[in-house]
């Protein structure tokens, strides 16, 4: 999604979010191995949120219980969704644009729905919301007591300064995707309520856009290459 939206920026085309990354990744020469492998990983990751939300955190107090099983459920959803996207488009039947009109679809079904305007604000609003806690976590560099930092100065710098730019990226882009659902949702025009790819080229068009773009591509390939990091200094 990072590579799409540097593109983006240069004026070339393409669906910077999950569907449009993934087209991106049938695309390739080991488009099938790769799509297979992510389905699986993400499947993976999936069963295993599903089993801290039974299982784990039973040892917390029953507030932070609930969080951090609604969470683990929360995510285990995300996951899920993922496998199912990269297991579509490896029998060939997902589409670059499907996640773009599904959000604009999922709009206006939510809308046409009684207190579906007051559900869409909430939503909207807890996007922008974690957006926003992504960000602060980011300059923060709380995302430092999950890791085992490597003993090496170089390579601890290094690795907090991927965490630092890629989570303030990843927050900029959740702010922007909240922000166009509460507009749609305000404006009754659920069109614009485009997800994660709409968010983008909006942000492409405003003042300094392209620059603004580019540098939150940036930002979304150094989070691509902290979580892969995290893979291996997780703290467990």
């Amino acid at each position: 999604m990072g590579a799409i939206a540097i593109r983006l920026a240069m004026g070339g085309n393409g669906s910077a979010d999950v569907s449009g990354a993934v087209a991106e990744l049938a695309g390739q020469p080991a488009g099938p191995f790769l799509l297979w492998s992510c389905f699986a990983a993400c499947a993976a990751l999936a069963v295993w949120q599903a089993g801290d939300a039974i299982f784990d955190f039973n040892h917390l107090s029953t507030k932070k219980k609930a969080g951090k099983k609604a969470r683990a459920v929360a995510q285990a959803l995300v996951y899920a969704a993922l496998a199912l996207t990269f297991f579509s488009f490896a029998r060939g039947t997902g589409s670059g644009d499907d996640n773009r009109q599904r959000a604009t679809d999922l709009t206006i079904t939510i809308m046409q729905a009684p207190g579906g305007t007051a559900v869409l604000v909430v939503v909207g609003l807890a996007v922008a919301v974690t957006g926003v806690a992504y960000g602060i976590r980011g300059f923060r560099k709380s995302f430092e007591k999950h890791l085992v930092l490597p003993s090496s100065p170089p390579a601890r710098t290094a690795v907090t300064i991927l965490g630092v730019v890629g989570y303030v990226a990843k927050g900029t882009v959740l702010l922007l995707t909240g922000l166009l659902i509460v507009i749609a949702d305000v404006q009754l025009h659920p069109e614009q309520s485009t997800g994660l790819d709409g968010g983008l080229k909006a942000l492409r068009d405003q003042p300094f856009g392209i620059y603004v773009l580019a540098a939150v591509g940036s930002g979304l390939i150094c989070y691509g290459l902290y979580m892969v990091v995290r893979g291996r200094l997780a703290r467990m």
